[in-house]
């Protein structure tokens, strides 16, 4: 598959299924792409569609299926647009930083594939907004789900959620408090930590495609 040249091909890339309930284009906005009018078009669909369906299938659709909708604040971003938004101080990593995270069709420097979204999950907005919230989610996350990197944010405790093929399996915050919750090698890393989540639901079988 080719990147796009002309309206409708770009209109039949965003409908492609990534999963049960996600298609390409609801990943596709970028604020900086629109507030600065540069394209947010995958340089490679089909590694970008590969990508994002283990996104969507292992992580984005059993968040779902437990907790309800996500609200995805951000996810792809293709070189140019991560390029400028890195030039530019907003908030972007370098593309080398950023390949197989948020630029989903860019291998990284050991040539794996990943994708990362930033999504909200309501529920535990709603459940968990006292300080220091976002760790009962994390650990959530942290014991039912293959994640790869997780690093959360202090609005709506916002959360950037990332699926890799060689998954690092850190926790980082800049809510409070902020910095590293943990990775391998930490003595809280292994074992359950479910005394952290009470009344959370348990994780839900989520439905695949042609199911």
């Amino acid at each position: 598959m080719k990147k796009p040249a002309s309206m409708k091909s770009l209109e039949d890339l965003g409908r492609v299924r990534l999963s049960k309930n996600f298609f390409l284009r609801d990943f596709l906005h970028s604020e900086i792409a629109e507030f600065y009018r540069i394209p947010n078009i995958p340089d490679d669909p089909e590694l970008a569609i590969e990508a994002g369906r283990r996104l969507c299938e292992e992580l984005l659709e059993p968040l779902q299926a437990t907790f309800g909708r996500l609200h995805i604040r951000s996810a792809y971003r293709n070189r140019a647009v991560n390029g400028f938004g890195n030039a530019n101080k907003l908030n972007c990593s370098t593309n080398a930083a950023t390949a197989a995270d948020h630029i989903w069709d860019m291998r990284d420097a050991d040539g794996s594939i990943g994708a990362t979204a930033c999504i909200v999950i309501p529920w535990v907005w709603d459940r968990e907004r006292q300080a220091g919230g976002w760790q009962n989610l994390a650990w959530w996350i942290h014991d039912h789900l293959p994640y790869a990197s997780l690093c959360f944010f202090p609005k709506l405790w916002a959360f950037n959620i990332q699926w890799h093929e060689r998954p690092r399996r850190t926790i980082r915050s800049y809510a409070e408090p902020r910095g590293l919750l943990t990775k391998p090698g930490m003595a809280n890393h292994e074992g359950s930590h479910a005394a952290f989540y009470p009344g959370f639901p348990p994780l839900a079988k989520a439905a695949r495609l042609g199911q």
